[in-house]
């Protein structure tokens, strides 16, 4: 006894290709958590370590670490860092900021990605703390400054290809999130109504 019917020619055409849709999708889907988690793991793509202190020794060499900003299109805030490039002996705690500036009369949401180059030196960044992948809301014409504290592994100096980076570029991107509800919920209540509730 069936318990579907035998499905036709371009009706079984139809239902693999529907499986296949799916199929792909929920992979897609997949890949993105595990591709960072893997990238986190193994500092592929310039993915940076997080760890809670710096517990290294501090070397005499030194290395240079340049900063970069930028947006993604239609992202309305305006985003650098407030130094180019510093100079820290390796295993040396590092400390730099990030200007972001919201010129609008709304609050505006962002959050950013960033990565290393070269990639290599992905692996031996590492970040204590950092403002990436946090949700920000910056009120109308706010300026924050975003800190980010890290520093170089010194075990970049006996790794095959790590020992010949002599400069780091930290580079972040703001793309914009939608507002939470909190913040949207306050941006439709006026003065006026205020007022009503006051009263």
């Amino acid at each position: 006894m069936r318990m579907f019917p035998k499905l036709k020619g371009p009706q079984r055409t139809a239902a693999q290709a529907g499986g296949v849709v799916i199929l792909m999708g929920s992979l897609a889907w997949a890949s993105v958590p595990f591709y960072d988690w893997f990238c986190r793991v193994t500092g592929f793509g310039g993915a940076t370590n997080v760890v809670e202190a710096n517990q290294n020794e501090v070397l005499d060499q030194t290395i240079t670490v340049r900063f970069d900003a930028s947006l993604e299109k239609d992202m309305p805030w305006e985003f650098k860092p407030a130094q180019r490039e510093m100079e820290i002996r390796i295993g040396e705690t590092g400390l730099a900021f990030y200007e972001a500036h919201n010129p609008f009369d709304v609050p505006i949401a962002g959050q950013a990605a960033y990565n290393v180059t070269p990639y290599e030196a992905g692996g031996f960044f590492d970040k204590i703390e950092c403002f990436c992948f946090t949700e920000q809301v910056l009120q109308p014409g706010e300026t924050v400054m975003m800190p980010v504290s890290f520093f170089v592994d010194p075990a970049i100096v006996d790794d095959r290809e790590g020992k010949y980076v002599h400069t780091i570029t930290l580079s972040y991107t703001f793309y914009q999130i939608d507002l939470p509800e909190t913040f949207e919920q306050a941006a439709l209540t006026t003065p006026a109504q205020d007022a009503i509730e006051l009263n």
